[in-house]
């Protein structure tokens, strides 16, 4: 054996065995802090490198004064290394100190307050996590607080709408009983108008549970916008003449969709009815649809007088009705069109929003474009 394989052996085997000492030293350290366990690694290493060292230095018959020096550089080292140790566990202490109370703030709801100024890139890295997983919380719980004041609202509004046909009815059934209905007939036409305004509720109860369950199974087809806003405008034309409005429609471009006819035509018509219960009269609706970059787009602007600022973003929650600008009609049922459109717009992967305009506000609907076999 050569005399520099001999002394890597003899140092490297040492400075192993010194290694394989302090590892168990740190095994037997598990569980405690962080701090004490870069020291023990440090000192473990710096002990090693000098085991090997000096036993190499032995073995290569050196005389005193030189291995006198070599053992001076190395225990220098050694106090240098095990001093940044030291400063490096206090800044990785420090740092999951920090991290510890934005956890802790995390899991109270609060913000993590961490900042991305952290010793280590693995450390700001997982600040910045905490910081984004503050937010997505926040938002989940807004959202949350969001559904959960949708509820408590359509309770009580279904409960007084539910409450006012059901009296009637109750009322107009005992006159019957006791004879004493001056127009029977009249108090037929009548009861069958509130079991109608009942069963309509029912209906769209139906409908926005299956959507919010996630359960609404669609049909999916080839159909043109035109089509639909021909339906919808024939469907709703004899309400807006009631109602004194005027009903326009402008379709564009031929744009075909694949879609569910029945339930996209109910959104439709949903956002058409009610732009006309919001118009006043001599006042104007229009349905439009067309294509917009990669979207088409289903479009109805009436002319209620606009909707407050602080309102636009409720306007598709349950059970919103609108403020001074948007009154509800007695029969204008328990607020769920708009939260019902947006369900089935979100379901064809589209979107809706609203926003004023000059005299009222404009609903919108995007759908994705796709491309169409020929002939459809």
């Amino acid at each position: 054996m050569s005399d520099d394989l001999c002394v890597v052996v003899i140092g490297g085997g040492s400075a192993a065995a010194v290694g394989l000492v302090g590892l168990a030293v740190m095994r037997a350290l598990r569980g405690r802090s962080l701090r004490l366990a870069l020291f023990v690694l440090a000192v473990a290493s710096v002990l090693a490198m000098v085991t090997g060292t000096v036993v190499a230095a032995q073995e290569m018959f050196i005389s005193p004064e030189d291995f006198g020096v070599v053992l001076t550089v190395c225990i220098a080292s050694g106090i240098v290394t095990s001093a940044m140790a030291l400063l490096l566990a206090r800044a990785l202490v420090a740092d999951s100190r920090t991290l510890r109370r934005a956890v802790r703030a995390l899991g109270h709801g609060a913000a993590p307050g961490a900042d991305g100024s952290l010793s280590t890139a693995e450390m700001g890295e997982l600040s910045r996590e905490l910081s984004l997983t503050s937010a997505r919380l926040a938002r989940a719980r807004e959202r949350e607080r969001s559904l959960e004041r949708s509820r408590r609202e359509l309770v009580a509004w279904v409960s007084h709408d539910l409450r006012t046909p059901l009296a009637g009815l109750r009322a107009m059934v005992e006159a019957l009983e006791d004879g004493v209905a001056p127009e029977p007939s009249r108090y037929h036409t009548q009861m069958r108008l509130a079991v109608d305004r009942l069963s309509g509720m029912v209906d769209d109860l139906f409908m926005l549970s299956r959507i919010h369950a996630g359960a609404l199974a669609l049909s999916l087809e080839w159909v043109t916008l035109a089509d639909l806003v021909d339906q919808a405008v024939a469907g709703t034309n004899p309400l807006a003449r009631a109602q004194g409005v005027r009903l326009g429609a402008e379709v564009g471009d031929p744009v075909v969709v694949r879609a569910d006819v029945r339930e996209l035509s109910r959104a439709l018509t949903n956002l058409v009815v009610n732009a006309i219960r919001h118009t006043p009269s001599a006042g104007s609706v229009l349905v439009e649809a067309g294509r917009r970059s990669q979207h088409a787009v289903l479009a109805v602007s009436d002319a209620c007088g606009g909707i407050p600022p602080g309102d636009l973003d409720r306007v598709f929650d349950v059970a919103w009705r609108g403020t001074a600008a948007r009154t509800p009609e007695p029969d204008s049922g328990a607020g769920l069109g708009l939260a019902i459109v947006r369900g089935i717009v979100e379901a064809h992967s589209g979107a809706v929003e609203v926003r004023n305009t000059d005299h009222g506000c404009r609903f919108e609907v995007r759908l994705p474009l796709s491309t169409a076999p020929y002939g459809a």
